[in-house]
């Protein structure tokens, strides 16, 4: 559904499970600081509110959103790692290279998920400028972070 019917923000409270001793990592591209920021923000605010503990997230960071792929992998291949959460933003320019990014993340990420058999998110924004990835970031379109979180916890209660 486009993002201008629907906040990214809501959610059904369907699958909702226990997550308090479920163990997450969150992979953060510097890359769009801002906009990245602001989705870690409501990702990791999503799951505290849903039960996780502090000591249960696992933040780490990637130059851009090309690297979430491996990092994803580094992660996804721990044991203790319940479900790995990508962020990143990757706003079109002039050129293809936003393209060729986008489809490396997408089936990058999807491929790790498949590999190690867990839920691996793909929270990664792809507008067109500045402000509609602000307002995929907490702003009037809800947050791309919260629904990478919701994801993570109800893709873990399947």
């Amino acid at each position: 559904m486009a993002t201008s019917l629907k906040s990214l923000s809501e959610h059904s409270s369907k699958n909702i499970l226990d997550i308090s001793s479920k163990k997450f990592g969150i992979i953060v591209s510097e890359w769009n600081e801002e906009v990245t920021e602001a989705l870690y923000s409501g990702a990791y605010e999503t799951l505290k509110q849903h039960g996780a503990k502090s000591e249960n997230i696992i933040r780490k960071n990637v130059p851009g959103s090309f690297e979430l792929t491996l990092a994803s992998q580094w992660l996804a291949q721990l044991e203790e790692i319940d479900a790995v959460i990508c962020l990143g933003c990757v706003i079109q320019g002039e050129t293809k290279h936003f393209d060729f990014i986008c489809d490396a993340v997408a089936h990058g990420i999807t491929n790790v998920g498949l590999k190690y058999n867990k839920p691996v998110i793909f929270g990664v924004l792809t507008p067109d400028t500045q402000q509609q990835a602000l307002d995929r970031a907490g702003g009037k379109h809800g947050n791309k972070g919260d629904e990478a979180a919701i994801t993570a916890i109800k893709m873990l209660g399947f």
